[in-house]
């Protein structure tokens, strides 16, 4: 197969290294990528959001399937684009992939299919929004989230009036988020322990992949800013069995087949981010693709082709394709620069890759990664690098994904301590 993979972050570079241990990959191609996909891949230099640009040269090159990673072309509808001239895609249409682009949309969804979710208002004025927030009907903490995509920014926890008033007048009134916030929701905070899980689909057929768990804060034991995610493992320490399968049963199946009843069938990866709460799990956010860093460890722990997999649910033989999993476990510590996620530097050379390319069971994903003008490894990015290690049981994981951490330096190197650690001690007895 010839294969083009869309994207340039750490959930491209994992996705092109399962693409390019594929038997079935005769040629493999990313547009834009980074120094690390460099490594497995040829480079496209067309930007992911340049959608002509990148149904051109995919028309003109004939690929067997295209990959797309980020959300934003798949909002703006480049699978669309791509099938009409009769190419495969791993991704969804721009219709489906509204459950990520729209969040009004997507909770009016979930409550037309009842879908359990926080309750929430709606406002598209930031008059009406001051006057319900000042209300005796507002309740504190809470979250107010922008409409449209917001680079991951675009939710913001709210503990008092006064923080709810002002990502509200932000939003509304000061346009931060651009058309993006131009509609705003007040929704109920949730409490509970957060899980990630992901299916594919291929619009009727469904795959459960194996759980996983992220750390979204910036600092040890959850402190500090939101981030993209600062590390992941996989399998969940604390989604068994009958709580998985009731997700499965209540959540995501109603919600690839109320797309399908809704004539937007849903091609690609779901990412369903929930809370465990005291009354059963609540989706907090539906995704249009793999996330970042949950990727870096779903990826290695297929048993088998992914390009076939991808490939399977991109021409609707879902069903068809076996999916098996290895036992072992995998954990993936980020690797950021110091200041992320606010300010940071650029340019500072990266050492002891060396060092880690010969240790078994561990993977580095390039994430913001270039060249600089002599060839050498750069930071190019907030999240630099993801370093995942596979193991027996996630305390092997983690001790490996760990001793390779150490090993790689660069000037304000920043990651977390911590990732995986409270899943160690849960798996053994203790409380976390």
């Amino acid at each position: 197969m010839k294969i083009l993979l869309i994207g340039s972050g750490g959930r491209e570079d994992a996705l092109a290294w399962g693409l390019s241990r594929s038997p079935r990959s005769e040629l493999l191609r990313c547009a834009p990528g980074n120094a690390g996909i460099a490594e497995r891949a040829e480079i496209v230099h067309l930007a992911a959001n340049d959608i002509d640009a990148i149904v051109d040269h995919a028309h003109g090159e004939g690929y067997d399937l295209v990959v797309v990673g980020p959300e934003a072309p798949l909002v703006a509808g480049l699978a669309d684009r791509l099938r009409a001239t009769g190419i495969p895609v791993f991704g969804p249409s721009a219709a489906a992939a509204c459950i990520e682009g729209s969040k009004v949309f997507a909770k009016k969804f979930m409550e037309h299919h009842g879908i359990p979710s926080g309750r929430c208002e709606i406002f598209d004025d930031l008059a009406g929004a001051e006057r319900f927030l000042e209300s005796r009907e507002a309740v504190f903490p809470t979250v107010i989230k922008a409409d449209g995509l917001a680079a991951g920014k675009g939710v913001l926890l709210a503990d008092d009036r006064e923080a709810a008033l002002q990502a509200a007048r932000a939003m509304l009134g000061e346009g931060r988020f651009g058309e993006a916030g131009s509609r705003i929701l007040v929704e109920e905070m949730l409490y509970g322990r957060e899980v990630s899980v992901f299916v594919l689909s291929d619009g009727e057929a469904i795959v459960e992949l194996p759980t996983c768990q992220d750390y979204k804060r910036a600092l040890d034991g959850d402190g500090g800013l939101n981030t993209g995610g600062m590390g992941c493992y996989s399998p969940s320490a604390y989604l068994d069995d009958a709580t998985r399968q009731k997700i499965v049963n209540e959540i995501i199946r109603p919600t690839i087949e109320g797309l399908a009843t809704e004539e937007r069938p849903y091609n690609g990866v779901l990412y369903c981010g929930l809370m465990l709460t005291d009354s059963g799990p609540k989706v907090l956010e539906f995704n249009a693709r793999f996330g970042d860093p949950e990727t870096q460890v779903l990826i290695p722990r297929l048993e088998g082709d992914w390009a076939e997999v991808l490939h399977a649910c991109a021409t609707g033989d879902l069903a068809a394709t076996p999916l098996e999993f290895k036992q072992d476990a995998a954990v993936c510590v980020v690797m950021a620069s110091g200041g992320y996620p606010a300010g940071y530097a650029k340019g500072l050379p990266i050492e002891g890759l060396e060092a880690v390319a010969s240790m078994d069971d561990v993977m580095v994903f390039h994430a913001g990664t270039a060249r600089d003008d002599a060839g050498a490894l750069a930071t190019a990015g907030g999240r630099v690098l993801g370093v995942t290690g596979m193991g027996p049981d996630l305390e092997t994981a983690r001790a490996r994904a760990y001793d390779a951490v150490s090993r790689i330096r660069w000037d304000g190197e920043h990651h977390r301590n911590d990732i995986a650690a409270d899943a160690v001690r849960r798996l053994a007895g203790s409380n976390d």
